[in-house]
């Protein structure tokens, strides 16, 4: 199984990408994951932002592969502890597809992309800057797989 981070925003700061970086080691062999970056949709004076909204959505629906598991990171989402999100690996595991992790843009997701998601997943009620999103999601990914196979990372 193989797992894709879709996520609306481009150039990380330094380091949210040395630690996604490092996450996405640790991972390689168990969940390797790809990291797909989208132009958030335009926004400013004079300009609509339910256009860049739904303009953000078409580019994240374009980016997913037709037979895949989808996870839209969303505040209305549902809640996993670090455990939950481990039993939900193995399950995704057992279903034989590939995993999709979408985060959107500023303003959140398209409702196009919220109907396709097969599951959407809060990290809680603070909200986050959306790179420091990738970077939870990742350590959290990681933390999942060794709870699986029994490393000692995590220490609940």
């Amino acid at each position: 199984m193989r797992a894709r981070l879709i996520a609306v925003g481009e150039r990380m700061p330094a380091w949210v990408a040395e630690g996604f970086a490092e996450y996405r080691k640790r991972l390689s062999h168990e969940l390797p994951l790809e990291l797909i970056e989208l132009k958030p949709g335009t926004r400013g004076k004079g300009r609509d932002d339910a256009r860049a909204i739904q303009d953000e959505g078409a580019s994240i629906l374009a980016a997913l592969p037709r037979d895949i598991h989808v996870v839209a990171l969303d505040g209305r989402g549902k809640t996993w502890s670090s455990e939950d999100l481990a039993a939900q690996l193995e399950k995704w595991r057992m279903s034989g597809r590939d995993l999709a992790f979408l985060i959107g843009g500023p303003d959140g997701h398209a409702p196009d992309v919220l109907a396709r998601a097969d599951q959407s997943w809060s990290l809680g009620p603070l909200t986050l800057p959306h790179m420091l999103v990738r970077l939870v999601l990742a350590e959290q990914l990681y933390r999942a797989t060794t709870l699986l196979s029994g490393h000692p990372y995590h220490r609940a």
